[in-house]
């Protein structure tokens, strides 16, 4: 199987010679990024590092409130969790798809204060008419992403400032108006956010799936459109992020303890992202772990848990600061450690004109021009007479008489 000049797939002889690697790379498209599967190695090590910062940190808070891990404030803890881990979810989402999605923390205030207000004509219209809204507005952000082909962290500010008009037209906290208590359901609602959480990581794990999904990202000039796949996926990951958001508000005002209070929601865009990038996902988009999402939340919200139970001044911008400060060492780290491995070289690369080579230096075939003669050309000199050549004798012949 090769590349043609317009990039489709073409046959090879199987009698070609050609390694069976070459033969299974040949399946990745060379235009749309480098062949060969990703390696998953480095995001195993930074996610036992991560188990163990949240082995630590829960440990701090252990020792520190042990009610804080038991009953009531463990449900609330539970809910917390799944709100940021949406969050997350939507953020790490539009990052796979090298989209970011900066409009994830006005949209997800802005579905708190709607919940807040129309919470008491239950919970089904509520969020039904809430995720709908947020389907058309993520709609129109993929529309604008995809088909004029500008940056999804530009258009996406557009419509979280969009959104921040929306917020601030509340000049005061809104009450909750809704009876809805998710801390009643946390065990469920916690295992069908990890179940999600590694599923998702799992299934973007396999090689089809993750050149799939990253098929936005650039690889050559990122202002060249990158295909009508392209388009489908990228705008499929945008509206998916931006509904995520919408869930994740909902559970933020029915598990606070509080009125719903008028922000614009960018720290929880910050703390989002942070977290997303913290958990593995590269901020180039494509690559990303398995586990990274459930651990990466998990601590986030204990230490937050833990600063609360100390006093502690920390907010969401400071949080989120410094997972993002951290996360792009580890989008660094993965970039460098994630790509495929470069051990075999007979893997395909384009060269240009639609030739696919296989690492082996192979000349190309010349024209053919004249061919040189079996014989060389004799000279054009006079022959010798062999009458009056030199003979090898000393003497004078018996017939050299002049008289003869």
């Amino acid at each position: 199987m090769g590349y043609d000049e317009a990039g489709r797939e073409r046959s090879v002889a199987p009698s070609s010679g050609v390694p069976a690697a070459v033969l299974e790379n040949v399946f990745d498209d060379p235009v749309h990024g480098e062949p060969g599967r990703d390696r998953v190695g480095v995001h195993v090590v930074w996610e036992a590092l991560l188990l163990a910062g949240l082995a630590a940190v829960g440990w701090l808070l252990w020792r520190a409130d042990q009610d804080a891990l038991r009953g009531a404030n463990l449900r609330t803890l539970l809910v917390d969790v799944v709100a940021l881990g949406l969050l997350a979810l939507a953020a790490g989402m539009s990052l796979r798809t090298a989209a970011p999605n900066l409009a994830v923390g006005p949209v997800a205030v802005a579905a708190a204060l709607h919940y807040a207000e129309q919470g008491d004509r239950g919970l089904p219209a509520a969020v039904g008419h809430a995720v709908v809204v947020a389907a058309v507005g993520g709609l129109a952000l993929a529309l604008a992403v995809v088909v004029l082909h500008v940056p999804g962290w530009a258009a996406s500010l557009a419509g979280a400032a969009a959104v921040v008009v929306y917020i601030e037209r509340r000049s005061a906290p809104v009450l909750v108006q809704g009876d809805y208590d998710p801390r009643r359901s946390a065990g469920y609602l916690f295992a069908g956010f990890a179940a999600v959480a590694v599923l998702g990581g799992l299934f973007g794990a396999i090689r089809a799936v993750r050149r799939l999904v990253g098929r936005y990202r650039p690889v050559g000039d990122p202002a060249r459109r990158r295909g009508v796949v392209a388009a489908v996926v990228t705008a499929g990951g945008l509206v998916g992020s931006t509904v995520l958001a919408t869930l994740a508000g909902v559970l933020l005002a029915a598990n606070g303890p509080g009125p719903v209070t008028p922000a614009t929601g960018l720290d929880w865009t910050v703390l989002a992202i942070g977290v997303a990038l913290l958990a593995g996902t590269s901020a180039y988009g494509r690559r990303g772990g398995i586990l990274g999402t459930l651990l990466a939340v998990s601590l986030v919200t204990v230490f937050l848990a833990y600063a609360r139970v100390r006093g502690w001044t920390v907010g969401n911008w400071t949080v989120g600061g410094a997972a993002l400060g951290v996360g792009l060492l580890v989008t660094r780290l993965v970039e460098r450690f994630g790509r495929p491995g470069v051990a075999h070289t007979d893997r395909l690369e384009p060269v240009g004109d639609g030739v696919i080579s296989t690492g082996w230096t192979v000349p190309r075939p010349q024209p053919v021009q004249d061919w040189p003669p079996v014989l060389p050309t004799p000279p054009t000199e006079q022959p010798a007479d062999p009458w009056q050549a030199p003979r090898w004798e000393n003497g004078p012949s018996r017939w050299d008489d002049g008289g003869r």
